[in-house]
């Protein structure tokens, strides 16, 4: 039996409370001897079966046939174990398992009858087979020790004396042992039994959340039994000597699962150590003990050794105490406990393995046959061997100068003799300590053979100790143990078997009273027979009362106890001189009797009072009936007692004091406010010295002109109107009011789309902007209701926000006002309501209403505006007739086709020509043109008639916006000529109708035009080409500009959009009286032409994909949230007026941490529990103790960046205390309280909260607080609070960032429980961990998460008042989330890039109009010399000159436009200086070469108030683009020279179309410059950076949870992956370490966030099913489950994105199919 196995049993336990709660189930099962253990995460695994001795089925109750009982674990192991022992072999049972999991009821078990352990059994079992031995020869001795294994430290269970640390040191003969270990003899097993309950209780054991007696330490229960057998015959005594070790070892423990922390982490963590050495050495004997079975003869053997010989014993103190045991000289079996539940499965598979390895070591065990004598002969050589090294060393005197004294000492401590006895007479010999030292320190080696002599020698004394002697021994330690009790008030039992303070029956004592009850009559102290004496610990005579304290004599009092003859006892107090003694509130100076019931007072503090049991029975006995007192005699009443029988009223004592101090108060008060007036009168006068001198140093002339008068400053007329053109273009700015119209009612837009989607309206709404210009007049319905009286004072056209309806069932476009759209949205709620009530059927017949009935359609007529045509009437001034072809614009701005129309003058009587078949003639209607109604209308839509006509140029149309080519500019000397140069000169001056004509050829032109006559004209509609052929029926209307009412109009025609262009050839002659208004129509104004078609295509995108869920049937209730509150007001920093803040520098996203800590009985600081429950983010209630000392704590986490760095906290303010989660912010709070600030800084994130995705950069900024909320004066938060009811509180941060001008304020709600002092509270619960699996340190939950976004803007320069109005802070409503926001596929209202799209569609129609003009005039010039050079006029020719001033002066300023060549009448003279200039100009404007490829231009417009971003536009130009195609053109890019110089002095840069039309921050155009030119950085960091603004708002969690689930990430750097769970709740996705956490580790803004897909990069990776998530501080590349798993996440992530992949995956597997 010496090679053979360790005996490996496995035991399964039932559930406990903690696991039944949780409902687990059991993943155990077992077949006789084999175990198997299921995986809960993973059921369709395959089982993992083990094999082992035993394995014992204790799940179920005694009344299941498989139960394995106490006594069935004790017959199969204990029993062969014993037997092993009897045979002479070493024995040791270790018991395994996880915290919890039942080993020391395994090894221990409990009083319950059937219930006592292996230990228990086994040791009865062995006095019981002692007891039954019937040989004489045969004689037993049983010795035991009980020691545990601490935090790696040893202690002895069974002797108080040795409180401290034993050493474990090692012999080489007797291997490792405890030094000074005790070794208690026992005669019996109750001996056993006492003595291992005594130790039991010493027994360091707390408790965790997976266990409430959790042992905390290993605990070694040694039996030394030794066999002697006397052999008659030989008269030989024999020995075996059995040593049985009773391990029961700490359970194994993560501390997540447990909740350790402070002093139970510790413990946890040397448990753990030693534990995890164990497992080392029990690897390392395994496969020691698996390489000598399989190793064959080689030359390798050696080597193959030496690698596996060295085994870890000494890196625990366990394993190398337990060396023998494990592979060495013994019989070894061990018992691993297992846990059933589910939940433990990964520490109840870690224990299978751990036994199943184990089960493979061999151990050598032999018979212990006479240990001693080989023993005492082995120390024998050693101590020779010892002596003669020191003899070598010339020491030899020092152990004995006389060999043979040394003889007899040596022989005397062999036979017994203690050997300290020899070592004094060793020391004595010496000649003095001092030259002994020192020969000792010179001799090298000799101290260490002296330490090992003295520890021989101790060994061989204990050894020879006989076995009465270590009776006597161990009844001394007893008798000793209980002084030691008894001297420290606490009472043992007779039997010793109970410790603990309880009254005697009989004997006189004291007991304590103490101020808290709870402490009072805790400690108890007999009066012994005789003296007991009372006083200090350092007093000269032994005290039997030691008591301590400023007040307390060495020698304080005496107790005398004497008996009467009656057998009374008489207990009498003799105070000690000097000694203040007080009985019953009285000073006693001489001895007095007590009686029972005395209160006693010794020095200050000490309050006992004196019972006499005997006595105050006869005091009942006596008087039966007395009254019990209506006081109870406590501390409080021996303190009054003593006060009043020392004549001191405390009241009045406390009045007087409280009036001296009211005193001091006052006097200091006063004292104080007289210093600071005369500090702050001396500071004020040095202040105004200071001003003076500065003034006169720096504005010496400043009073000297004030005094002076200004001069008035004469204008010229030139300055004047320059003025004047100014003061009415920024009077009628729009920009900023068109802007906040854009921002405030974006959140309105988005509603509505989002309940157009989820209704499947099939509408879409989104901004426009109108403006009322020829090309668009405005409708009425769309005109506020004071645009009449408006119309008269503007000065230029009005450009109003309206919302773009677009009907994708019926293809129809409205125009809406914002005030209709809200009016609408309101139904629109309504029927949002009302959709899970109504049936689908009565959904579909909804969605064909397309009238009044639903809000999202209005009636659209059944033809469509194409676009609008101008053509001019001139012609008819001379008469001659014109066939115009002009070009169909629409709204847009965008050319739809082209009109050819002829206008001629005809005769009353005269007869329409015949066209042929097809054609329409109508009759001759007749128009009146009224001077007055013309002149009103004159005044409406030209106001400035009158004012110079620079003022009423087309530049001012184009700059109504703010964003014109001169917006922030005078014009230039040649700009101002350009623009009056055609009407200024009065020989050109031929439209002005003041002017008076003179006589010659144009009052012969004009003789067919007479007051007073009927003028006759003809207008032929003839043709329309190039329209789309989404216009199907073709027809056109048209009509004076100032008679709406009266329209012409022609019949339809069907339209293919191919073949000859369409001919209407209607005619339509009418007839006018000649007015003065009527010519002056003519002169000047067009006829309107508008083309409508019937719409037949549907060209709007659609707003969202098929991928979209259908409605759902009813409505979801979300969860209620607290409201955000306004910041706290600060108490310590004084008030600063927050400067305006200019464009937006940079945002952050931050997530900031909230930890309330309260006080430990340890000393720390835990956090509190917090519930979490509630299940949305960034919530959770704090579970606080009422009364216990508080920290708070808060860690902000965020993106590193350059901008962004913590300073100081400031302040952190608490206050508005309330029961409800709305706070009422308008009263002001009287229990605002300000926190003291204990530490702040940068710290390391823990283990938990490091979440390793990509590049984590992330910063940890943490700051503490203490709080104590008792100073808030506040009931709500000084009482527990009652059920169902919450307490609420805001707390505000004001934190000090680097480069700011004011602190930053964080601000979070906080929702609170108080319980009382001493409940007991559960771990951190959420409604994840309620149901989910794993295991999570409940400390890391212990938190509320908030989500905040940090915006830093940059301070805006002061400026005029209307810079800072159009600075002011405008809400942004494009960005506050709407419910449904999500389903909208990427869609945006458009922001300021509207304003600037609409800027250039303003450009392009004025463009349009002026380009209408100038081929009017230079197609009538050209008629006019073709009928002269024809004889068909007499009018004279006009010069080249003029022609080229007119053309000009039609470009440059189109309003001043007519045919009137009225001037012609002067002969062909030299031109003028001016007529010179002009045609010089328009030469090179007709000759110049025009730059084909004019790209890439960044100017800058001029809009530095508003602060746009820099822009830039790329501008092409195509070389075949016909002459009318300037729609794609911006103004002045197609003439650069023109450009350059004219603005020469300046960067002028025409705006970028901006494509980020859904953000309306717009990047600074310093930060572009830094972008573009990292060469400048040196310069730029010499200059002095900005001081930013501050602003952080809370972000309000969504309570839509698009997909949540666990997602891996790609570890960095290496190829690894880590599990995450994440939730989706637009626009955030948090992040969770599992579906167990119930706090946020990390976010990510989808809004800031690009998501990619791309098969090429799976490829790649080799990795399917991965998309990746692109920020701007890192890529994060994530990977699903499975494929539809991954278009899940990525439709939560981008709906868009995951839209157009699967019709990309649709079409591919169609294409599939069909091949």
């Amino acid at each position: 039996m010496a090679g053979a196995s360790v005996k490996v049993a496995v035991r399964v336990r039932p559930f406990n409370s903690r696991e039944m709660s949780r409902e687990s189930k059991c993943i155990i099962q077992m077949s006789g001897s084999t175990t198997t253990i299921l995986n809960p995460k993973q059921p369709k695994e395959t089982p993992k079966s083990f094999s082992f001795d035993y394995s014992y089925w204790s799940h179920t109750t005694p009344a299941d046939i498989n139960y394995a009982s106490q006594k069935q674990v004790y017959q199969d192991i204990g029993e062969e174990m014993l037997q092993h022992a009897f045979e002479g072999y070493n024995v040791c049972i270790f018991a395994y398992g996880q915290t919890g999991a039942g080993k020391s009821y395994t090894m221990m078990g409990k009083q319950e009858k059937d219930q006592q352990g292996i230990i228990p059994q086994l040791c009865e079992d062995l006095f019981s087979r002692i007891n039954d031995t019937t040989n004489d020869n045969m004689s037993y001795s049983v010795e035991v020790s009980y020691m545990e294994i601490y935090c790696e430290r040893v202690r002895d269970l069974l002797n108080p004396k040795n409180k401290g640390n034993l050493r474990v040191r090692e012999h080489p003969l007797m291997g490792p042992y405890v030094e000074d270990l005790s070794k208690l003899a026992v005669t019996s097993y109750n001996d056993i039994q006492d003595l291992m309950d005594s130790g039991n209780k010493a027994r360091t054991v707390a408790a965790t959340n997976m266990n409430e007696t959790s042992s905390r330490s290993h605990a070694v229960f040694n039996i030394i039994f030794t066999q002697k057998r006397h052999d008659a015959e030989t008269d030989i005594t024999t020995e075996k000597v059995s040593k049985i070790s009773l391990v029961d070892l700490a359970g194994s423990e993560r501390a997540d699962s447990t909740g350790a922390k402070g002093t139970r982490l510790k413990e946890g963590a040397n448990i753990n150590k030693s534990l995890t050495t164990l497992g080392k050495v029990i690897s390392a004997l395994a496969e020691m003990s698996l390489h000598f079975s399989l190793q064959d003869s080689g030359p390798n053997k050696n080597k193959k050794k030496k690698k596996t010989d060295f085994i870890p014993y000494r890196d625990s103190v366990l394993t190398w105490l337990l060396r023998e045991n494990l592979g060495g000289n013994s019989r070894t079996a061990m018992v691993a406990a297992l846990s059933p539940a589910d939940i433990n499965y990964d520490e109840t598979l870690s224990t299978l393995r751990y036994a199943d390895r184990a089960k493979q070591i061999r151990c050598n065990a032999v018979i212990n046959e006479d240990p001693n004598n080989k023993l005492i002969r082995e120390l024998k050589d050693e101590v020779a061997r010892l002596r003669d090294l020191l003899y070598a060393q010339g020491l030899g005197d020092i152990i004995d100068t006389h060999p043979a004294a040394g003889g007899s000492k040596l022989t005397n401590a062999i036979a017994g003799i203690s050997p300290s006895s020899s070592l004094s007479a060793l020391s004595s010999r010496a000649a003095s300590v001092a030259s002994l030292h020192e020969r000792i320190m010179f001799a090298p080696g000799s101290e260490e053979a002296i330490e090992r002599l003295k520890e021989t020698e101790k060994i061989i004394a204990e050894l020879n100790e006989t076995w009465e002697e270590k009776l006597r021994r161990t009844e001394a330690i007893r008798m000793e143990r209980e002084a030691l009790l008894a001297e420290m008030g606490v009472a043992m039992r007779e039997d010793g078997g109970t410790l603990g303070v309880f009254s005697p029956k009989k004997t006189p004592h004291l007991v304590n009273l103490n101020e808290d009850p709870l402490m009072s009559e805790c400690l108890l102290y007999y009066i012994k027979d005789g003296i007991t004496r009372v006083g200090r610990e350092d007093a000269e005579k032994r005290q039997d009362i030691v008591l301590s304290g400023h007040f307390i004599k060495e020698e304080h009092c005496l107790f005398r106890s004497d008996t009467k003859t009656s057998g009374e006892v008489i207990v009498t107090l003799e105070p000690c001189e000097g000694a203040d003694t007080y009985v019953n509130g009285k000073k006693v100076t001489e001895p007095s009797i007590l009686r029972s019931g005395n209160r006693i007072i010794m020095g200050k503090s000490h309050v006992f009072r004196f019972n006499h049991p005997e006595q105050a029975r006869q005091e009942r006995e006596r008087t039966p009936c007395a009254e019990t007192p209506a006081e109870p005699v406590d501390w409080a009443f021996a303190q009054r007692e003593l006060l009043e029988k020392q004549g001191i009223d405390m009241k009045q004592e406390m009045e007087q004091r409280l009036q001296e101090l009211e005193d001091q108060y006052r006097r200091e008060r006063e004292e104080a406010n007289y210093l600071l007036e005369q500090q702050r009168l001396d500071y004020e006068s040095k202040l105004e010295a200071l001003q003076k001198q500065m003034d006169s140093r720096y504005y010496p002339e400043a009073n000297e002109e004030e005094e002076e008068p200004e001069d008035e400053v004469q204008w010229t007329e030139r300055e004047f109107e320059l003025a004047l053109w100014a003061f009415r273009k920024w009077k009628w700015y729009q920009f900023t009011s068109l802007r906040d119209l854009l921002w405030g009612n974006a959140i309105f837009l988005k509603e509505a789309n989002a309940i157009s989607v989820e209704l499947k309206k099939k509408v879409q709404f989104q901004f426009v902007l109108l403006t009322d210009t020829l090309y668009s007049p405005l409708p009425p319905d769309l005109l506020p209701p004071d645009a009449a009286k408006d119309r008269e004072k503007r000065p230029f056209p009005r450009t109003i926000v309206a919302v773009e309806v677009q009907d994708q069932k019926n293809g129809a476009t409205h125009y809406w006002t914002l005030e209709k759209l809200r009016q609408r949205l309101d139904l629109m709620r309504e029927m949002y309501d009302r959709a899970a009530e109504v049936p689908s059927s009565v959904i579909e017949d909804c969605d064909n209403v397309v009238t009044g009935g639903d809000p999202f359609y209005d009636r659209f007529p059944w033809f469509r505006l194409v676009g609008r045509a101008f053509v001019y009437l001139s012609n008819l001034l001379y008469p001659v007739p014109l066939v115009h072809r002009v070009a169909i614009v629409s709204e847009k701005g965008e050319v739809k086709g082209f009109l050819r129309v002829a206008v001629q003058a005809i005769s009353a009587d005269e007869e329409a020509p015949d066209y042929g078949s097809g054609v329409r003639q109508s009759g001759t209607a007749k128009i009146s043109f009224d001077d007055q109604h013309f002149e009103k209308f004159q005044s409406e839509s030209c106001p400035a008639v009158g004012m110079s006509r620079s003022g009423t140029s087309q530049e001012e149309l184009r700059i109504v916006e703010g964003q014109g080519q001169v917006s922030d500019m005078g014009p230039s000397a040649d700009e101002v000529n350009n623009n009056t140069c055609a009407v200024t000169p009065e020989d050109l001056l031929l439209d002005s109708p003041e002017k008076p004509a003179p006589d010659g050829p144009l009052e012969t032109a004009l003789d067919h035009l007479k007051l007073g006559s009927i003028f006759t004209f003809r207008v032929t509609v003839l043709q329309a080409s190039s329209i789309s052929a989404e216009y199907a029926d073709i027809f056109c209307q048209f009509n004076f500009i100032h008679r709406h009412d009266e329209a012409f109009s022609t019949e339809p025609l069907k339209n293919t959009g191919r073949g000859p262009p369409l001919g209407f050839y209607h005619v339509q002659n009418i007839a006018v009286e000649v007015t003065k208004s009527f010519i002056e129509y003519i002169k000047s104004q067009p006829i309107v032409f508008e083309v409508f078609g019937h719409y037949q295509q549907h060209p709007f995108p659609p707003l969202c994909k098929d991928v979209l869920s259908p409605l759902r049937p009813s409505r979801r209730h979300f969860p209620r949230v607290m409201p955000l509150s306004k910041p706290v007001p600060a108490t310590k920093l004084s008030t600063m007026t927050r400067p305006s803040a200019g464009p937006c520098q940079c945002k952050y996203d931050l997530m900031v941490f909230f930890e309330i800590c309260e006080l430990e009985a340890n000393g720390d600081y835990i956090p509190a529990v917090v519930d979490h429950r509630g299940g949305v983010p960034c919530h959770g209630t704090f579970l606080l103790h009422q009364g216990i000392q508080r920290r708070i704590t808060v860690t902000l986490v965020h993106e590193t960046g350059s901008l962004i760095r913590w300073k100081e906290v400031r302040e952190l303010v608490v206050g508005r205390i309330r029961n409800t989660p709305e706070a009422d912010e308008s009263l002001i709070d009287p229990n605002i309280l300000s926190l003291n600030i204990l530490s702040s800084g940068y710290i390391h994130p823990s283990q938990d909260d490091r979440i390793s995705f990509g590049n984590d950069t992330r910063t940890f900024y943490q700051f503490e607080t203490a709080w104590d909320s008792s100073m808030h004066n506040s009931l709500l938060l000084n009482r527990v609070t009652p059920y169902r009811e919450k307490i609420y509180i805001t707390l505000s941060a004001y934190i000090e960032m680097e480069n700011c001008t004011q602190p930053a304020v964080i601000t979070k709600d906080f929702c609170m429980v108080f319980y009382s002092r001493d409940a007991k509270l559960p771990a951190s619960r959420s409604i994840r961990n309620l149901f989910g699996s794993g295991s999570l340190r409940a400390s890391e939950s212990n938190r509320v998460t908030g989500v905040y976004e940090l915006s830093l803007c940059r301070v805006a320069d002061a400026g005029s008042p209307g810079m800072q109005r159009r600075r002011r802070r405008v809400l942004d409503t494009s960005v506050a989330y709407v419910r449904g926001e999500e389903n909208l596929a990427g869609w945006r209202p458009r922001s300021d890039s509207l304003i600037l799209d609409h800027q250039w569609e303003l450009e392009k129609l004025s463009l349009l109009q002026e380009v209408e003009k100038t081929r009017h005039y230079l197609l009538l010039r050209e008629k006019l010399e073709t009928t002269q050079r024809l004889g068909l006029e007499t009018l004279s020719p006009c010069s080249s000159e003029d022609s080229e001033s007119r053309s000009t002066s039609c470009i440059s300023s189109p309003l001043s436009v007519d045919g009137a060549p009225e001037g012609r009448t002067s002969p062909p003279e030299t031109p003028s200086e001016r007529q010179k200039e002009l045609a010089v100009k328009c030469l090179r404007l007709l000759t110049h070469t025009f730059n084909r490829e004019y790209s890439h231009s960044h100017v800058c417009i001029s809009a530095s108030e508003s602060k746009l971003s820099e822009m830039s536009v790329t501008l092409m130009r195509d070389p075949s683009m016909p002459a009318l195609g300037v729609t794609t053109l911006t103004p002045s890019s197609t003439c650069p020279s023109l450009v350059e110089g004219r603005y020469n002095t300046m960067e002028v840069r025409p705006p970028q179309v901006s494509s980020r039309a859904d953000s309306p921050d717009l990047e600074p155009a310093v930060e572009g410059e830094q972008k573009k030119s990292p060469a400048r950085r040196p310069e730029e960091e010499k200059e002095p950076q900005r001081l930013l603004v501050p602003d952080i708002q809370e972000i309000r969690v969504s309570p839509i949870v698009s997909k949540k689930g666990y997602l891996h990430f790609l570890e960095p750097h290496t190829n690894g992956w880590v599990k995450r769970f994440v939730v989706v709740r637009r626009p955030y996705v948090y992040i969770y370490n599992s579906d167990k956490d119930a706090v946020e580790r990390a976010i990510l803004n989808l809004s800031k966030a690009q998501v990619e897909y791309s098969e090429d990069q799976q490829a790649m990776l080799k990795t399917p099913n991965t998309f990746a998530v692109c920020t701007e501080h890192r890529g994060i590349l994530l990977q699903a489950s499975s494929d539809k798993d991954m278009h899940d996440w990525l439709y939560a992530f981008n709906p868009l994105l995951a839209g157009s992949i699967r019709s990309k995956l649709s079409r591919r597997r169609t294409a599939q199919m069909r091949i």
